[in-house]
């Protein structure tokens, strides 16, 4: 139960700090992609700007220099400087004018004009391309395509995802020790406070057996002298209410704190042996007790915790269905598991009630209201029974019955 809790806890506490990771390292990309996709844009505008075909009054591509009020040529802009262009200067009627390669031999000068056939032929003024960021713009009596090399970006951009994933795994298996320190120390004080109440239930059932036992065996004495009395008789069924708690607060106690010897046990005869005797108790409660039981179903259990959880099911079955009717118990295999299923007809247990009717001394409303020597702790010693087998125990409700499942895995 703890295991679980503190997995969950774990699980959690990841979760929060994946999406606060991921959330911030995605906010920082977005930024950082954004900032560079804008800057790329306006140098691309810049150069495309700035360009003038061969031939004309400039004789070829010049970096714009604004003057100030005193004729000083300012600095030219350094990114533009050490940015690498290439461009295809393209007639109205697509003929090729110029292809710059920027003297490099990264991009011929082929590529680049199927590049920029493409291109014009798309209509879209600017994008990216084959690593390239291109612009372009109507000049008049030409066409230019502008392309911004953007091959270092990229390896850049490679290599800080790279290392943002190595940093985030690095830190990813801390916080996760993390979290583990965390959980343990959110659970540790539940966990020994479960302990102690564990061993106070069983130091409590230890030291209530004297007691009971001396005032049994006074009863007994006084009964011998005096003969039959309404006041003897009312203490002797109280000592014996006493007697089966204290019995059925020991029987949870073991179950919870002794380890069970396990072995392969053919639950299919448990089950059938432990159905018998209590088809005489079923008819004297005016019942049928009907079951229909699989052969030869193998499991690893302790044989007196099984027989212990079977008696369980049928006498709550027994003790809360309706004073007339079947309980029908049926033991089949469901995949690998073999299931123990009990139903008897009863009213409809609110969702609510369901979830606790596993707690110690844990008793419904219809349940209270009845006689016996019932104090809540049956199902909690079979939860416990089915925990300890590594299986499961649920309730269901349907039609106007009530249906106990405990599963257990096969052999």
């Amino acid at each position: 139960m703890f295991k679980k809790s503190k997995r969950k806890i774990v699980a959690a506490i990841l979760s929060v700090l994946v999406l606060l990771l991921c959330g911030t390292f995605g906010v920082i990309y977005l930024a950082s992609y954004t900032e560079m996709t804008n800057e790329n844009r306006e140098l691309l505008k810049q150069y495309v700007d700035s360009y003038t075909l061969p031939g004309t009054d400039m004789g070829g591509f010049e970096f714009a220099k604004d003057r100030g009020d005193k004729g000083t040529p300012h600095t030219k802009p350094p990114m533009l400087e050490l940015s690498t262009f290439y461009s295809v200067a393209t007639s109205k009627d697509g003929q090729i004018l110029k292809v710059d390669t920027a003297d490099l031999s990264t991009y011929s000068e082929d590529t680049l004009k199927e590049l920029a056939a493409e291109i014009i032929e798309n209509g879209k003024t600017d994008g990216v391309e084959s690593k390239l960021a291109y612009r372009m713009a109507d000049k008049g009596e030409y066409i230019l395509v502008a392309f911004l090399d953007n091959t270092v970006m990229l390896e850049s951009a490679d290599t800080l995802i790279n290392y943002t994933l190595i940093f985030g795994g690095v830190a990813l298996v801390c916080l996760l020790f993390l979290a583990c320190f965390l959980a343990n120390k959110i659970v540790s004080p539940l966990e020994e406070s479960y302990q102690r109440q564990k061993q106070f239930v069983s130091d409590a059932g230890h030291e209530l057996k004297t007691p009971v036992a001396v005032v049994n065996a006074n009863l007994e004495l006084l009964s011998r002298e005096i003969g039959e009395n309404q006041w003897l008789s009312n203490i002797q069924y109280e000592n014996e209410r006493m007697s089966g708690l204290i019995l059925q607060l020991l029987e949870l106690a073991r179950a919870e704190n002794v380890t069970p010897m396990m072995k392969v046990i053919d639950l299919s005869r448990l089950v059938c042996g432990e159905t018998l005797p209590f088809e005489t108790v079923a008819y004297e409660n005016g019942l049928t007790l009907n079951s229909s039981i699989v052969d030869n179903i193998l499991v690893r259990g302790n044989r007196v915790q099984l027989k212990q959880l079977v008696s369980i099911l049928i006498d709550n079955a027994i003790c809360h269905s309706d004073s007339s009717g079947a309980i029908f118990l049926s033991l089949k295999k469901e995949k690998n598991h073999a299931v123990l299923s009990v139903v008897n007809n009863g009213e409809e247990i609110p969702l609510e009630e369901r979830k606790r009717l596993f707690e110690r001394f844990y008793r419904t409303d219809t349940a209270r209201t009845g006689e016996g020597a019932h104090y809540g702790l049956g199902l909690a010693i079979a939860r416990t029974i089915t925990t300890a087998h590594k299986g499961t125990i649920d309730v269901r409700c349907y039609d106007g019955k009530v249906e106990f499942i405990a599963k257990l895995r096969l052999v």
